[in-house]
């Protein structure tokens, strides 16, 4: 029975239609809640106008909400390298609506780009096609106007990787802190990221080894790996470690005044890029970034002749090919194919033969 009155309250009416059950309560009486009834039931036969999603929005909203997705999501460099892309985009386009940004204006500012390099017009293209997909993705826009558009062809060419040498003048051109900083690096072959998110308690001085964790995974998870200590990371942390303010929980932090909520804070590194510039300078080296150091190590490490597993490993990169792409030595095993091609060609019997037919 659809309608039925309950004691003390009054009617009420209770059916089910295409598996939805629909009731309401309390009538005064059994006419006014079939009433009810009918035409609730007379309301869901009637056809529903369909609610469209909005497909637009402003393009300094999408912005926002990006920079937001990427800072929760992946490491800090990942997300200031938006960060710096995104206020170049916000001053061209922060008045306009999505829809009103056409393939002509990302194809001008792309073109622009390529005059740096076509690396950096490429990763331009690369992540204003991942904002845009990102909204489409969402619902919140209905278009990506960067679907057409190719890349730049690029010349690939050997990272560079620093001299031994140069690497340590850099080191000593330092101050005692930023040494410190740098050893740690350098003695770990972690990324930039890694060591300013480095605690104490990511610290074993009594196992010797550190605990670094990297969003550079699939989707996103922060990821811990461990990496022993050598001697010399070993000596660099104990003597931190005696001197460190025991309220701190960070190995590497500073006090910096905060934009956000105008006053002095305290906490970890955020981006150290500008060191290397004047360190390098300072030193008379060629200029290197803090990535270089990663290079360095894994070419140290391969000329001694340690396997790619575990190298791999220690750099933290989930993709074997990643690992090959730092390894920069020429192996034993590539010498000896040069070798082997050496005596099967036998260049000095044909150079012998030469020589008597011109005598």
């Amino acid at each position: 029975m659809s309608v039925y009155s309950v004691r003390g309250k009054g009617w009420r009416y209770d059916f089910t239609q295409k598996g939805a059950r629909y009731t309401s309560n309390w009538f005064k009486t059994k006419a006014d809640a079939k009433a009810a009834e009918a035409r609730r039931k007379e309301d869901l036969l009637r056809p529903q106008p369909i609610q469209e999603k909005p497909t637009d929005m402003a393009f300094l909203e999408l912005v926002n909400r990006r920079l937001d997705h990427v800072q929760a999501y992946n490491s800090q460099s990942h997300y200031w390298n938006h960060v710096g892309m995104a206020k170049r985009w916000v001053k061209r386009w922060a008045h306009l609506q999505c829809s009103q940004i056409r393939e002509d204006d990302i194809e001008k500012l792309v073109l622009e780009r390529r005059k740096v390099s076509a690396y950096t017009a490429n990763n331009e293209i690369r992540l204003l096609r991942t904002l845009f997909n990102f909204g489409m993705k969402r619902g919140w826009i209905s278009s990506n106007p960067t679907k057409n558009l190719s890349f730049f062809p690029v010349e690939k060419t050997m990272k560079y990787v620093p001299l031994k040498e140069d690497v340590l003048k850099v080191i000593m051109a330092a101050d005692l802190k930023t040494q410190n900083y740098l050893w740690t690096i350098l003695e770990t072959m972690g990324r930039m990221g890694e060591i300013n998110r480095l605690t104490w308690q990511d610290v074993n001085l009594d196992e010797r080894y550190v605990v670094l964790y990297t969003r550079k995974k699939r989707g996103g998870h922060l990821t811990p790996r461990k990496v022993p200590m050598t001697e010399k990371l070993f000596d660099v942390l104990s003597s931190m470690h005696q001197q460190r303010d025991a309220s701190k929980p960070w190995v590497f932090w500073h006090r910096y005044w905060s934009q956000k909520v105008k006053t002095w804070a305290e906490g970890p590194y955020k981006n150290r890029g500008v060191i290397m510039t004047t360190l390098c300078k300072k030193a008379g080296v060629k200029y290197f970034r803090y990535h270089a150091l990663r290079h360095f190590g894994a070419s140290v490490l391969d000329n001694a002749n340690v396997n790619l597993g575990s190298i791999q490993r220690i750099l933290g990169h989930e993709n074997r090919t990643t690992t090959e792409i730092y390894l920069h030595s020429i192996g034993n095993a590539e010498r000896e194919a040069m070798t082997a091609f050496e005596r099967a060609v036998n260049w000095s019997h044909i150079d012998s033969h030469i020589a008597g037919a011109a005598v």
